[in-house]
Formats: C-alpha cells, sequence, structure tokens
C-alpha cells in the first residue's frame, strides 16, 4: 500500500493518477475528501492535516511506502513536517519518499531550501528508510512569477535555473514509490536546460 499526501495538489494528484492507471494500491491522505478524484482502486482517508499526529498516525497504518508533500510554506512549516514524519514512523511506514527541493542547506538564502534541509535531517535522525526528490522549480510555475505589470522581481541577479515540468516530476515519482532500490536514494530533478531569469522573462514575453 503506497500512502498519498497532498493528493489534491499539483505533484500529489498528479502521481496518485498515474498510480491510479497502473492499478497500484493507494491510499489518498487529504484534509478534504470532497475535493478528492475519483480513481480506481484509491482508498481516501481524512485527516486533519500535518500538524494532527494522531490522525496521520491513523491514516499512515497499514501504508508501506509514504509520499510526503511538504507543507505550504508557513512559520510552522518544519515542525508540521516534524510531526508526520512521526506519525509515519509510530504507523509502522516502512519508507518516506519526501517532496524536497534541490540545493537544501541549513544557510540558503530561500527559506524553502533551509525547510526542505531541515525536514531531510530529521527523516534522516529518525532511522526511518527515505528516498529524497529535490527537483529545481517548477516550469510551469514559471508563468506565475510576474505581477500585474509583467515584471519578474526578485533577487536572481546572473544565477541559472534549470526548471522542471511537474508532469516530469510525478513520471520520476511514480519509479521511485513502486520499484525497489531505492531506499536511502537522493534524485536531482532539472530540465535540460539553465537559463537566468531574464531568459525566463523573455520567454514568457513572447
Amino acid at each position: 500500500m503506497i500512502g498519498v499526501t497532498g493528493a489534491t495538489g499539483e505533484v500529489g494528484s498528479r502521481l496518485a493518477r498515474r498510480l491510479a492507471g497502473r492499478r497500484q494500491a493507494q491510499r489518498l491522505i487529504v484534509r478534504d475528501a470532497s475535493r478528492v478524484q475519483n480513481l480506481p482502486g484509491a482508498e481516501v482517508v481524512e485527516f486533519g492535516g500535518y500538524e494532527d499526529t494522531e490522525g496521520a498516525r491513523r491514516a499512515f497504518t497499514g501504508v508501506s511506502t509514504l509520499f510526503l508533500c511538504s507543507a505550504k510554506e508557513s512559520e510552522d512549516r518544519v515542525s508540521q513536517h516534524r510531526s508526520v514524519v512521526d506519525a509515519a514512523t509510530a504507523a509502522g511506514v516502512e519508507r518516506i519518499v519526501y517532496l524536497s527541493i534541490i540545493n537544501p542547506a541549513p544557510a540558503a538564502t530561500f527559506t524553502l531550501a533551509r525547510d526542505h534541509y531541515a525536514t531531510e535531517q530529521y527523516i534522516r535522525s529518525v532511522g526511518i528508510p527515505f528516498t529524497f526528490s529535490r527537483q529545481s522549480l517548477y516550469l510551469d510555475f514559471v508563468p506565475y512569477l510576474s505581477g500585474e505589470d509583467d515584471m519578474i522581481r526578485g533577487p536572481a541577479g546572473a544565477g541559472r535555473f534549470a526548471p522542471v515540468l511537474r508532469d516530469d516530476v510525478a513520471d520520476a515519482l511514480v519509479t521511485m514509490v513502486t520499484e525497489p532500490g531505492h531506499e536511502g536514494a537522493i534524485y536531482e530533478l532539472t530540465g535540460p536546460e539553465a537559463v537566468t531569469m531574464t531568459q525566463a522573462a523573455a520567454c514568457s514575453a513572447g
């Protein structure tokens, strides 16, 4: 049984659809079951969110591999992640496949990179087998970086990034959650070309 958190989100829903297409037994673990797409062979279990440790433990019971979709950005994001990892450990989950980010680091300028680093370290510390999927910025999110005046603002400078499609991430995740041999593995998922934000802006304008 594969547990899928974030099954109503962009990446989680894509993963769930792909697993359903393979007739893989899965449990979709969500806050609101009414938002879940009807998928053949999928169980749907509601819980109170990542801070609901007991609800998460019940939802995770019987799950062998858990896809842990990272929580939305918030001040207590890391503590939410720790809570759900504790629940997975208590429920006897055998492996966590965690949706991280490329280049996580404790002193990263990007807040989310620091949060993902802390979460990865916590997963390591509890001793549960893991697989980390570290992806670049989502290509299908790039058009939303511009404001109402069509300007992209941020401290990008001349830095480059290789954005990746969410569909490509979901394709890779199917392999990570269904096939053996990925314990302890860390995968960095990027697009085929590293571009500057100026180049991205030019493409969006075109």
